[in-house]
């Protein structure tokens, strides 16, 4: 029994049951609720989903992104990572830059309109590769502000400082492992104007017992179908990672959400995954000469075993 699986099902059913309807920022609608929390004991297996196959080496991209302290998506294309693209793209066909076809209201005319959906992929691939080719254009136009990885390795203080608050974490879970202070946060008041995305996953605190690492994380938004799944595996792998520098063992990931969702346009594909079985959880494999989590690179992490249903598509709200 996939009992890690089953408490995301949970939380999918729970919203097509009982979630109500709520208009938001990107125009498409959602059913929401407010306030869920899931737990995922990490001993069971890595909680990758197997209902839908969720591909992993974007998550271990994302967070080795994310602790380099980047916020430029160029380093994520040399990854082939494209899950941060349409936020950089439409500050690129918002600017006076661009001179091609309007691309504007994706996420509403891209359900019905074939000729917009492949003006709109050759558009965004024109992008991808002057991001890749051009450090100056990427520069101006792959920048998201300053965003997760800004804020958990360079938090600016009112002094002109910068606080690295995962280093910092770290060595207090070394010095001080009970500590009930052991939190990181992503939700910087005065630089979210400069942010292409406010953090969704806005903070998170690790504790220490009977020599294993739980970490909790509050979310104040969850797209449900696309983005949970991804956090759910990336907050698992930083616990893992960060239990391995700290000599403990991984414990649990407990996910609290304040506005969970399911957009208009993912209820099919959320009534689909539902109807399916899942499979036994994969394992996680870390290379163990590596000491530091800043010393990771993308051959050290792994998944092994991963068996999961076909994937299921579905357009990012942006």
């Amino acid at each position: 029994m996939n009992a890690s699986e089953q408490t995301y099902l949970d939380l999918c059913r729970h919203i097509v049951e009982h979630g109500i309807k709520k208009e938001d920022r990107t125009g498409t609608g959602t059913m929401s609720i407010f306030g869920y929390q899931m737990r995922f004991d990490l001993d069971e297996g890595f909680p990758l989903l197997t209902t839908k196959r969720v591909p992993f080496r974007l998550i271990a991209s994302e967070l080795l992104w994310f602790l380099r302290g980047d916020t430029n998506i160029q380093y994520l294309l040399k990854h082939n990572n494209n899950i941060w693209n349409e936020w950089a793209f439409k500050n690129w066909i918002e600017s006076p830059d661009y001179s091609g076809p309007d691309m504007r209201d994706f996420g509403l005319r891209s359900q019905e309109d074939e000729t917009f959906n492949k003006q709109y992929a050759e558009q965004m691939e024109i992008f991808k590769q002057r991001i890749l080719s051009d450090d100056v254009f990427a520069l101006k136009y792959g920048e998201l502000g300053n965003v997760y990885g800004k804020q958990w390795r360079a938090w600016k203080t009112s002094k002109g400082d910068t606080i690295d608050q995962i280093k910092q974490v770290i060595e207090d879970i070394k010095r001080n492992p009970y500590s009930r202070r052991h939190i990181v946060s992503g939700w910087n008041p005065e630089d979210l104007p400069e942010m292409a995305l406010p953090p969704c996953h806005t903070m998170f605190q690790f504790y220490v017992s009977e020599g294993k690492l739980s970490c909790q994380l509050y979310q104040r938004s969850g797209d449900v179908f696309l983005g949970i799944p991804f956090n759910i595996a990336s907050y698992a792998l930083l616990t893992h990672l960060i239990a391995h520098e700290c000599g403990l063992k991984a414990g649990e990931f407990i996910h609290t959400l304040g506005d969970a969702h399911i957009y208009s346009n993912h209820i099919e594909q959320i009534s689909l995954q539902l109807g399916r079985t899942p499979m036994e959880l994969p394992t996680l494999w870390l290379n163990e000469k590596k000491k530091s989590i800043f010393e990771f690179e993308m051959e050290d992490i792994r998944v092994e075993n991963y068996q999961s249903h076909p994937p299921i598509k579905g357009a990012v709200a942006v």
